[in-house]
Parts: C-alpha cells; structure tokens; sequence
C-alpha cells in the first residue's frame, strides 16, 4: 500500500470546479465538497492538499479539453499550490509544450490519430507525460483504435480512464483494468472512475495497480 498513489481529482469549467458524473459533461454541476465551502478552484485544492501530502493532484481543464480555449489564469496559481498531473486537451507537440510546471496528461480521446501521439511523445518525453485511456459511457474507445491495442506505444504511467464510472459509486472498472494489464504488465496503471472509499484503494492496490484517481469519495468525505 506505500507504493500506491492516490490522486485527487480536480475538472474545471467556466472558472469553477464541477462534479463529474459519468461523462455527460453538459450535466456537470458546480461541486459540493466537505473540503470547500463553494467551487473554488483554488479553495478546493487547499482542501484536498490539507488532507495529506499527496504526491500529484489530477486538474483536467474541461474548457480546454472541449476547444473552448486553456483556462490559463485559472490553472496557473494551482500549479504553485500542488504538483498537478494537468489534462488540457493536448493534441500536439506545440500543445503538450505550452504546459509548463505540470506534468502533462493526454487524453486519448484528444487525439486525432496514431501519428498525432506518436509527435507528442517524441517531442515531450515520457518522463513528462501521462497516457489516459479514455472509454465512453457506452465502453467504446474515444481514439485511435491502434493505440488500445498497441501496449508497445505506451508511456511508462497509463490511467485508464472509464467515465461510465465516473462519479457513479458503481466502483471502478476491474475488467478493464485487467484488460490494460495483460497488454502491458510493465506499465504503472491509474484506476479512474467509480472509487468508492478505502475498500476500493485497498483492493486496487493488493491487485498492484499503481494508484487511483479520486473526486467523489473526498467531496463526501468517504475518503479523509
């Protein structure tokens, strides 16, 4: 259990932190949390940063991720706050560069291709970089196909991302995570979606998965 990372979960829209349910983004509501009496960002992270000292803190930037342009001002004094693990949408080179004091997270459902992963990880490094499989509601892979199936163009620090279980309480998605690991027993595997409190750390870190992605069991104080 010491090697397992958990890691607080932050989505922003619009200024304000919201709560992810499922993937249906345009029913995100403004977030009610026991560690911040509003949607401050910033509040919030001070919240979740007052817990204990994790080592990331997981910010996905929805304006940016839906090409509504970077929420730069709002982002920035947070990657003071905490080492931010920062999802903003990126889908090339230029993009994964114009990240700086985070460690960049691309979502596979922000490529446009094979080729356009491949540029990134060339230029950025994998030192600097996440890998988030993203999965549909429905279980559908949003990305190129080719980068599911081939392990071999993986970083070395893969979430998979299943937002089907998002906020849901339904727990995360084992089966898949399963699936990500037979592909690629060498990668250090992220569990996003559906954490319900400490029996679902506990199990996903006797499993060996890495760590776990977290928002909805700290805003109802499952987890403290």
């Amino acid at each position: 259990m010491s090697d397992f990372q958990i890691i607080p979960v932050i989505d922003i829209l619009d200024g304000i932190a919201v709560h992810a349910k499922r993937g249906q983004r345009d029913q995100y509501r403004p977030v009610q949390s026991v560690l911040c009496p509003d949607a401050d960002p910033h509040r919030l992270i001070v919240g979740m940063a007052s817990l204990r000292p994790f080592q990331h803190i997981y910010v996905a930037d929805l304006n940016a991720i839906l090409g509504r342009g970077a929420q730069t001002e709002i982002i920035e004094p947070l990657t003071r706050l905490a080492e931010l693990w920062l999802d903003q949408g990126v889908s090339s080179p230029a993009a994964a560069a114009a990240i700086r004091n985070a460690t960049v997270v691309v979502g596979s459902e922000s490529l446009a291709d094979q080729a356009a992963w491949d540029d990134i990880r060339a230029s950025t490094g994998d030192d600097r970089l996440v890998l988030s499989l993203d999965f549909d509601p429905a279980g559908g892979f949003l990305g190129p196909q080719e980068l599911w199936r081939g392990a071999q163009h993986w970083p070395s620090q893969v979430i998979v991302m299943t937002l089907a279980r998002v906020g849901s309480g339904e727990g995360p998605d084992l089966d898949r995570l399963a699936q990500a690991r037979s592909l690629s027993p060498s990668a250090r595997i992220f569990a996003a979606g559906g954490v319900r409190g400490q029996a679902d750390i506990q199990a996903l870190s006797e499993a060996g998965y890495a760590g776990a992605l977290v928002a909805s069991a700290f805003h109802d104080g499952s987890l403290g």
